[in-house]
């Protein structure tokens, strides 16, 4: 058996809780590794709909749920979320979450940071600057991190150490502050804040690298969850219109804490058509009836922001593309059931950029808004395909259809989801069997 990474193929928002969900059952361990509470999975479980940011997907089927040191912890939006499942019925202890130690801390003045700079950027010619973020400081955070001046979680347990990487993180802020006519922050209010917030978080917090190296000699199914998607990255993806951290499945072992062999199957989702919230370039938008019946069939609304997604039809470039840069070996489809009842869907082939055929997305910012899709058209189905748990009991033209989109995008169909219920999953190859 090996582990699983599971990472969206699109610019996220693909589906990935409920995946993560449906694999949680087979795997021991579930392992976030970027991102921050940005973020937003939502599962359907025996009727009930549980939203989750920060925490592991696994967490509310009781599974072993680990933050890693790639992610950007909001501590007070952690603790909220925590009760919020609690409440639920979900039991979450220390026995069943654990933290890594050396995960930076996203603190209130990121968020405040984060909210200021899309304001001023919005105020430049036409608001073309806004980046589209959803304003939390997950960016601000990861900035900290790489300039060496984070707070981590292992810092709250020494108030000397606090203090001072307080004095040190607030000389740039505060001056940061300044120039956006910001109040500056007082370093012991922040501290008492910190202070009286540990005990909370300290219990969870361990090195979760020698955890998940025992697991892994004792031969326990690892499942690393990430969040965004392929597009997002901030190295490969529609940058700068991209989050603060990787979303490759190369991050799985950098944002836990353990070796690049620790992943034997990168399983890639993406959905049957494409959605994008926030600023940047979406070669294949739709602005008529058939993007706002997409939305709406969809229920395209974002998890954490209630922002509405952007819609359009299936991109095969761009899964291509993230099928090579992650090394994705199969892929998730969801939400087929949208499809359902148009009588010919379109597939962006290629793009054309001034009469040059592209089969890429090119890196440059202005190539990648002014490509425009190449479509082939296929045949629709007028059967519903909600609910479907075999692929005897697909239509023919919806078979069709994912046999080209695996010829398209060069990857095969792993997993089929068709509704968001979790048994409405069609299995095609096992990820946990490689």
């Amino acid at each position: 058996m090996t582990n699983v990474a599971v990472v969206g193929a699109q610019w996220g928002d693909e589906g990935k809780g409920k995946i993560v969900d449906w694999l949680s059952v087979r795997a021991d361990v579930v392992v976030r590794f970027q991102g921050g509470h940005n973020a937003g999975h939502t599962l359907v479980i025996d009727g009930e709909t549980y939203r989750l940011s920060l925490l592991p997907s696994g967490v509310v089927r009781g599974k072993l749920s680990i933050i890693g040191n790639g992610v950007v912890i909001d501590p007070w939006a952690l603790l909220e979320e925590i009760e919020r499942l609690r409440g639920q019925g979900v039991a979450i202890t220390t026995e069943n979450l654990r933290i890594a130690e050396n995960a930076p801390l996203i603190l209130p003045l990121h968020g405040e940071l984060d909210r200021a700079r899309e304001q001023a950027r919005a105020q430049m010619e036409g608001g073309t600057g806004r980046i589209g973020t959803t304003g939390r400081g997950i960016g601000p955070a990861y900035e900290d991190k790489v300039a060496r001046r984070a707070i981590r979680v292992a810092d709250l347990a020494d108030r000397a150490v606090l203090e001072a990487k307080i004095e040190e993180l607030l000389l740039h802020h505060n001056a940061l502050r300044r120039g956006f006519g910001i109040p500056e922050v007082d370093p012991a209010e922040l501290r008492d804040r910190l202070l009286a917030i540990a005990p909370k978080i300290l219990p969870f917090a361990e090195p979760v690298w020698m955890r998940l190296a025992e697991l892994r000699r004792a031969g326990r199914r690892i499942l690393f969850e990430g969040a965004q998607g392929a597009m997002l990255d901030v190295d490969h993806g529609t940058y700068p219109f991209v989050t603060s951290s990787n979303t490759l499945a190369a991050q799985a072992a950098l944002g836990s804490g353990t070796g690049p062999d620790t992943v034997g199957y990168v399983l890639g989702i993406c959905k049957a058509y494409t959605t994008r919230v926030g600023a940047g370039p979406f070669p294949t938008e739709l602005h008529d009836e058939i993007g706002q019946r997409l939305g709406e069939r969809g229920r395209e609304f974002g998890t954490v922001t209630g922002r509405r997604r952007r819609c359009g039809w299936f991109d095969a470039v761009l899964v291509r593309q993230a099928v090579k840069l992650g090394g994705i070996d199969g892929l998730a489809l969801t939400k087929l059931d949208v499809l359902d009842g148009f009588d010919t869907i379109k597939v962006c082939t290629a793009y054309n950029l001034g009469g040059q055929l592209l089969h890429h997305l090119p890196a440059g910012l202005s190539a990648q808004a002014n490509v425009r899709p190449v479509y082939e058209e296929l045949e629709g189905w007028r059967e519903s395909t909600r609910g479907a748990r075999s692929f005897a009991e697909l239509p023919a033209n919806a078979v069709k259809f994912i046999k080209r989109l695996e010829e398209l995008v060069e990857c095969p169909v792993a997993l089929l989801s068709t509704s968001p219920d979790r048994e409405d999953t069609i299995l095609v190859h096992d990820p946990f069997a490689d």
